[in-house]
């Protein structure tokens, strides 16, 4: 099996960063930034704008590279790597376009520690 590239896209606004809650996938119950799998011949930009788009129904201004994981699942039999861009702006509101995979989208302050009441 080979790794799978992965695209986290952390949208900030007003010192806060989008994200929602998994549900019914890998990394359920954990709270994500909007993202996706890299296609064939897709560049990390146009995977970014993609995933947030379908995921959100928001539209990314300037993005810029952010920082990378390399997360082994030997028990899952995966293997990840994802690279994070940063989106300063935003057009619109988060939409939950995905709810088999999303409880919905919320602004977290930079730093957000989930506790018991808000899932792992």
């Amino acid at each position: 099996m080979k790794p799978r590239v992965g695209i986290g896209v952390l949208i900030l606004l007003n010192g806060q960063v989008l994200l929602d809650q998994r549900q019914g996938s890998h990394g359920a119950d954990t709270w994500a930034p909007p993202g996706g799998h890299l296609e064939f011949g897709e560049t990390v930009d146009g995977c970014a704008r993609r995933e947030v788009l379908e995921e959100t129904g928001l539209e990314l201004g300037e993005i810029r590279a952010g920082p990378d994981t390399d997360s082994h699942f030997p028990a899952e039999g995966k293997h990840h790597v994802t690279l994070f861009v940063v989106a300063e702006s935003a057009l619109g509101a988060p939409e939950l376009r995905e709810p088999a995979k999303c409880r919905g989208w919320a602004w977290r302050e930079q730093g957000f520690r989930p506790d018991r009441s808000e899932g792992a």
